[in-house]
């Protein structure tokens, strides 16, 4: 028998492959205790899968050059540009964002990338989940670091979770992981049936493969008790604040559910994909910034509501900007530096935090990045979560003094 085989014969093997190891008992300890001396704070990073249009998200659109180089995909100040400072402003799609920075609750940095970008969506994904240089190939990401460093003897295997199936490199520890689960509520009803599940494998497993069915029945022992808690927590609370439908509205508002019902996680991430926008931009991108800004308004609202918004920050980001130039078919291309959104309610610098993209002054096309974007997870981790970030990333990034 094969090991992927092996591993489809089990219902809970899609839900259950990226769970760490070695989960405890569910009773609090000292790893919890160092993870609240960082008072409380939680992170929650969103992902935009694919490579988003800073351009057409935070519009330079008192330049020319911009409308020079998208004669037809450039956004008019007349479609309902939404006016921040500096001559830019937000996508008319992204309303409930710019109520969140005319509060003081949005921050924004623009050319953030890293030297000798890479255009492949899987590598500079990479790059940007790791935390590494792009000469560099890591196998751990820089909040799973987070967690070696911050909770080597955490009691919980929840202390960081993605929403979604599967778990990203970037919550990825040498020790310790994060866990990763859609929905609280399937994943119990997946463990309920762990003991059926466990002996139907050892009993279609040969021989050979006896260590691989005890790692996977004591990995499923291990994740029930999580999962009931996790169920029980989000039980506690329901939210009645509407989000956007759609997979990212409910991602965002399990997310609310676990924090408002008391979930000792510090770190949640989740993902919106769909912005490799190579044809017809304009309508796939309004839509999915729609999205982005409607949910994040909601959950800020939703969190607010709670006293819970004070001690959150959420960290957008996109694996890379799109080129200047539009193409032929109404996109844009892979390109390199791209903004980065901050959002929170204490936030102490708020607004435009540096100068608008340089249009005249392009490396072949593309934007020059200004800032490294780890000066901004050392600035999140030293400043917001009180973690060791040269320890965890390395030492040379300038941080973004007094955000936090």
């Amino acid at each position: 028998m094969q090991r992927r085989t092996f591993l489809r014969s089990s219902a809970l093997a899609s839900s259950l492959l990226l769970v760490p190891t070695l989960l405890h008992a569910l009773d609090a300890g000292p790893g919890l205790a160092r993870l609240r001396d960082a008072r409380g704070r939680r992170l929650i990073v969103v992902q935009l899968g694919g490579g988003n249009d800073g351009l057409n998200t935070i519009i330079p659109y008192k330049n020319e050059l911009y409308y020079q180089a998208r004669p037809t995909l450039g956004i008019k100040e007349s479609a309902g540009i939404l006016a921040l400072d500096k001559d830019l402003g937000f996508n008319p799609a992204m309303r409930g964002l710019k109520g969140l920075y005319d509060q003081g609750q949005v921050a924004v940095l623009n050319s953030v990338g890293y030297p000798n970008p890479d255009r492949s969506h899987f590598r500079s994904m990479d790059i940007w989940q790791t935390g590494s240089a792009a000469e560099q190939t890591w196998s751990t990401g820089w909040l799973g670091r987070y967690l070696d460093s911050a909770c080597a003897d955490c009691p919980h295997p929840y202390n960081a979770l993605e929403l979604d199936d599967t778990l990203s490199l970037a919550l990825k520890g040498q020790t310790r992981k994060g866990l990763a689960l859609k929905d609280p509520a399937k994943l119990h009803r997946l463990t309920q049936s762990r003991a059926g599940a466990a002996a139907h494998l050892a009993d279609h497993a040969h021989e050979h493969h006896a260590a691989q069915v005890d790692y996977l029945y004591q990995t499923l022992a291990e994740t029930t008790s999580s999962a009931q808690y996790l169920y029980d927590k989000t039980r506690i609370y329901q939210s009645a604040t509407a989000y956007p439908a759609g997979e990212f509205g409910k991602s965002l508002k399990t997310t609310a559910e676990l924090i408002n019902s008391g979930v000792e996680s510090r770190v949640y991430y989740l993902a919106l994909a769909g912005f490799d926008t190579h044809v017809r931009q304009q309508e796939q991108q309004g839509r999915l910034l729609g999205q982005l800004s409607d949910g994040l308004a909601a959950l800020a609202a939703d969190l607010a509501q709670s006293g819970e918004w004070a001690n959150t920050l959420v960290l957008v980001f996109s694996e890379f900007g799109r080129r200047v130039g539009q193409n032929a078919s109404h996109g844009t291309d892979h390109g390199t530096a791209n903004n980065v959104l901050l959002l929170g309610g204490s936030l102490r610098r708020q607004g435009i935090l540096n100068a608008a993209p340089d249009l005249a002054n392009l490396d072949q096309g593309d934007l020059r990045h200004q800032v490294d974007f780890r000066g901004i997870y050392a600035t999140i981790l030293q400043d917001w979560l009180g973690a060791d970030d040269a320890g965890i990333l390395g030492t040379g990034f300038e941080r973004v003094r007094g955000l936090v």
